[in-house]
């Protein structure tokens, strides 16, 4: 048997302490150790969060006294750093804490054992701690799907039956809601609506749909909820306990019961409950305060759902009237036409009585014209004689019928039509038959083959002189009483031509009717030509403003400066402003709420940049969330600024769009309008530019411009042509920043980093041009170029060890051979892949995951390794880093530059999460921008490995660090 205490004997208990994975387990191996700590009484107590829920081992300890000596020998631990004599302190780090309590004191208890147990524990409770972060993360995760999921579906095509099923299984998903139920109150008639009731055991419940008044259900759970406006849980017994009056409970009795009001403004609109009748499955205050806040959700769901469905029934009922007045335009559009062809008929005829022709051709045009009216193919004319007794037929075309002059008065259909004196239309045999036998005609003057007749008396002044009449021999030739109508208007101005033509009185009073005619044909035109007129102003107004806010468009604009501009010259003491106007951070709003809302925002500001000037000055939308304001009398530039300045007051006024509160503010350049300028480009132009510089100098100001803003605006144009001769003779050159490790401060790699060595203006740093790289896309050949010469001369520095790191944008990512282009670099500058890493920033990451994750990979398998840089600054979490091959996360330096300040405290524990989540992905951390002694103190404290910054070193050329190493050596040798 071993010695006690002896090397196998701890190595068996390191062993089986490495084996415990949670507190219990330490606890258990720790007592069973060694004698000493088998005494009765004797317990471990521990916390991740102490001094909250404590736990011990043997459970339960828990025992006042035990607590008391507990907090009493931590209290003591820390402010003298010495143990009781009953109770241990076996760690205390970061709010993870464990304490060993004894019955009595013991002075052979093993040191070296508790202070292992101690470390295990402290492991352990951090990866507790961890885990429980990890499920409350996945727990609110969860919670914002469900979410996400309600306003979908308040957003979806989903009729309310569905949508509330949808809702149903969504609260399923958070808690048990086998029964449940949502029903909305009106305050108004205190009546409850039911819209939906699922329960297992209440069959006879109300329906979807059902309601009746709230004192149905009086002193009821859910009449207690409305009642009362706040939420109840628990069995019948413990709600009648909480609620302050009788209970009485309708429909089956649930064993556990939990409701929650759904309140709008402090009033409320409905409630949801959820019931269990299952002995084993209760409801919490965790279910209960998950179900009010999911329950303000699905009451803006149902509020929104329902005011679709009346925004629905008022466009169907809008549809509806719409339509039935399209149906009268149309038919009131056909009748324009009819009269406008019947009025054309009618002029015709009334001209060609003034025409000096022969009857003949007069008559042939007339025919000409009936037959542009209804079909008249077989059509005659039949005057009376002078005396009365004889029917003249001037003229006739008739298929069937031959022609005749004259016949005397019988019993016909034209002879019919006279005496009637109204238009007479005989549809087929039947009809006539019924005519010849009431007497009206005789049988011997009808066609036989006829299938329809037409006839219209011509009335003259004082009686009827004659009959026009049409005839169809064919079944699908018929006429209506329309057609009557029409051959009637045609004979009224038949029967006046050919009275004209009898007598010179008759033709003058033909005149005269026809002015009165032409008169109302002329008034009629004129108001059309005043409509068109005021079409063609609102065409005109269209296309000079914006069809969103109103206000004036670029054109209109482009127009009052052009105005401006020749006043100027008129007169050169005048002086006018343009504001140009950009809407900061919009496309965040678009994004984030949608199209509609922004357009509610760009509505909201056109409507207060209205409200800043006064006539004449112009406020106009030039395009998205651009707009421009022109003052036309600015005597000096304080106009213009103050202006400006009333803009931004206006603008940071809070607006609400769709429930959201919002804060805007805006960009403003401002280009006072003088003598030197000529065209309305020019003055966009130095607005632009000042609109430019104010975003840059940081949003939410205004800037004026002057020549400086020109020069600048040049000398960038200057910068691009200069990049481009620096990429051509070879200017740029890698600086090397050392990668340490903390404990020894020996370097481990190097950062390689970009310097321009410009001929005049010396060592510029990345920040003096590589924005201006970036947005000339001069930026990716500088990046190869310097990959290439940080692989030729950063080999001399790791050929002992070490590697080199290279930052990779984001916009490498865009292009699939990344791997293979840097893995040619390597093989053609002879440097070793293995001891090459690449930085990427938490945006390459998320900006397209997959295929980035792809490259990471091929990479990883030719042997270089990737680190996360500047990471905690953007998005990055626990969903994202872990589903990418990194070798490194880097600490941005933001978190390391307030150690040892007194806003440290975030910092701490920001690394600390950070080093702990390194820990246990098996990541390398690298602390960037140590740049103190205390800094780096607290960093190697806290269990970090490595760090960079300028504590240790500036980045300098290769030569630098060779040459430091070299000297170094030299030391140590002599």
């Amino acid at each position: 048997m071993p010695r006690k205490g002896s090397v196998i004997e701890r190595a068996t208990l390191a062993d089986r302490l490495l084996h415990a994975i949670t507190p219990e387990q330490v606890a258990d191996v720790m007592l069973e150790s060694d004698p000493a700590l088998a005494a009765p009484g004797t317990c471990v107590l521990w916390s991740d969060n102490w001094p909250h829920a404590i736990t011990s081992y043997p459970s339960p300890c828990l025992e006042p006294c035990v607590l008391a000596a507990a907090h009493a020998a931590l209290q003591e631990w820390r402010e003298r750093a010495t143990q009781s004599a009953t109770t241990q302190v076996l760690c205390d780090k970061d709010g993870a804490t464990a304490v060993l309590h004894l019955p009595a004191a013991n002075d052979a208890l093993p040191a070296s054992g508790l202070q292992a147990a101690g470390a295990r524990m402290a492991e352990v409770l951090a990866i507790q701690r961890l885990h429980g972060t990890v499920a409350q993360l996945a727990q609110a995760e969860h919670l914002q799907r469900a979410l996400f999921a309600i306003a979908d579906m308040a957003g979806s095509n989903l009729d309310m039956p569905d949508m509330l099923r949808g809702l149903h299984r969504i609260v399923g998903e958070l808690m048990y809601a086998e029964n449940f139920y949502i029903a909305l109150y009106n305050e108004a008639d205190g009546n409850i609506r039911f819209l939906y009731f699922v329960d297992s055991v209440d069959a006879a419940g109300p329906t979807a749909g059902e309601e009746f008044p709230l004192d149905r259900i009086r002193h009821g759970p859910t009449w207690w909820t409305i009642h009362e406006r706040k939420p109840w849980m628990g069995t019948t017994e413990q709600l009648q306990a909480q609620i302050p009056g009788p209970l009485n409970i309708h429909g089956a009795d649930s064993h556990d019961w939990l409701g929650v009001p759904m309140l709008r403004d402090g009033q409320v609109r409905g409630v949801m409950v959820v019931q269990s009748y299952l002995p084993d499955v209760t409801f919490s205050s965790t279910d209960m305060a998950l179900l009010g806040f999911v329950g303000e959700h699905i009451l803006t769901a149902l509020e929104r759902k329902q005011g679709q469905a009346e925004l629905e029934r008022r466009v169907e009922e809008r549809t509806a009237q719409l339509a039935e007045t399209n149906e009268e335009l149309r038919q009131e559009v056909a009748e324009r036409q009819r009269g406008e062809r019947l009025q054309s008929a009618l002029y015709q005829i009334a001209a060609l009585a003034s025409v000096d022709e022969s009857s003949e051709r007069f008559f042939r045009h007339v025919h000409a014209v009936v037959s542009d009216l209804i079909n008249a193919d077989n059509f005659y004319i039949a005057l009376l004689s002078g005396d009365g007794s004889t029917l003249e037929f001037p003229y006739r075309v008739d298929r069937n019928a031959p022609h005749s002059a004259a016949r005397p008065l019988g019993r016909g259909l034209t002879e019919y039509t006279l005496r009637s004196g109204r238009a007479q239309l005989v549809d087929g045999r039947e009809a006539a038959r019924s005519l010849i036998e009431a007497g009206e005609i005789d049988e011997g003057y009808i066609d036989s083959p006829t299938a329809c007749w037409l006839g219209v008396p011509l009335i003259g002044t004082e009686s009827c002189i004659g009959v026009v009449a049409v005839q169809s021999y064919t079944p699908d030739v018929r006429y209506d009483q329309r057609d009557a109508e029409l051959l009637t208007f045609v004979s009224y101005q038949l029967a006046s031509s050919i009275q004209r033509r009898r007598a010179a009185d008759a033709l003058l009073t033909s005149h005269i009717r026809l002015e009165e005619r032409v008169e109302e044909r002329t008034l009629e035109l004129r108001e059309q030509i005043a409509v068109r007129e005021q079409i063609e102003a609102q065409l005109q107004h269209q296309v000079m403003h914006d069809p969103l806010t109103g206000l004036p468009n670029r054109l209109y604009l482009r127009d009052r400066v052009e105005r401006a501009i020749a006043g100027v010259r008129r007169n050169e003491e005048r002086r006018f402003a343009l504001l140009y106007l950009d809407v900061d951070r919009f496309k965040i709003i678009n994004d984030s709420l949608g199209h509609l809302a922004g357009d509610q925002v760009l509505q909201e500001v056109a409507r207060r940049l209205g409200e800043c000037v006064r006539e004449p000055d112009v406020v106009a939308r030039l395009s998205g969330d651009e707009f421009a304001l022109l003052l036309e009398d600015a005597p000096v530039p304080q106009t213009a600024s103050k202006v400006a300045q009333r803009v931004l007051e206006a603008l940071k006024r809070p607006l609400l769009v769709n429930a959201h509160e919002l804060h805007t503010s805006a960009s403003i350049g401002i280009a006072i309008g003088d003598r030197r300028y000529q065209t309305t480009d020019e003055l966009l132009r130095d607005a632009d530019i000042a609109l430019y510089r104010a975003k840059s100098a940081g949003r939410q100001r205004f800037v004026m411009f002057d020549d400086s803003l020109q020069r600048n605006a040049m000398d960038v144009l200057g910068l691009e042509q200069e990049l481009r001769e620096a990429l051509a003779a070879g200017q740029f050159e890698p600086y090397f920043q050392p990668l340490v490790r903390l404990a020894d401060s020996m370097a481990v790699g190097y950062e390689a980093l970009v310097r321009w060595h410009h001929p005049q203006r010396g060592v510029l740093l990345p920040g003096e041009f590589l924005r201006v790289a970036e947005d000339s896309g001069q930026i990716e050949a500088i990046d190869w170029q310097m990959y290439n010469m940080a692989c030729t001369a950063g080999a001399a520095l790791v050929r002992d060890g070490g590697f080199i790191t290279i930052n990779v944008s984001p916009r490498h990512f865009q292009n699939e051979d990344l791997d293979e282009r840097l893995l040619a670099v390597t093989s053609e500058t002879g440097f070793d892949p293995a001891k090459l890493r690449i930085e990427v920033t938490e945006g390459t990451l998320l900006g397209d995951p997959a295929a980035v994750a792809k490259v990471l990979q091929r990479l990883r398998v030719a042997c270089i390794e990737a680190a996360l840089d500047d990471f905690g600054t953007g998005y990055s979490s626990l969903g994202y880093v872990h589903r990418f091959p990194l070798k490194m996360i880097k600490i941005d330096q933001s978190f390391v530059a307030p150690l040892g300040q007194e806003d440290s405290p975030r910092s701490l524990a920001v690394i600390g999460a950070i080093l702990a989540l390194a820990r246990s992905l098996g990541l390398e951390v690298v602390a960037e921008g140590i740049e103190t002694e205390q800094q780096l103190r607290i960093l190697r404290d806290m269990g970090c490995v490595f760090g960079q910054g300028y504590f240790f070193g500036r980045p300098q050329p290769a030569g630098h660090w060779l040459a430091l190493r070299e000297a170094r050596t030299a030391e140590i040798v002599a």
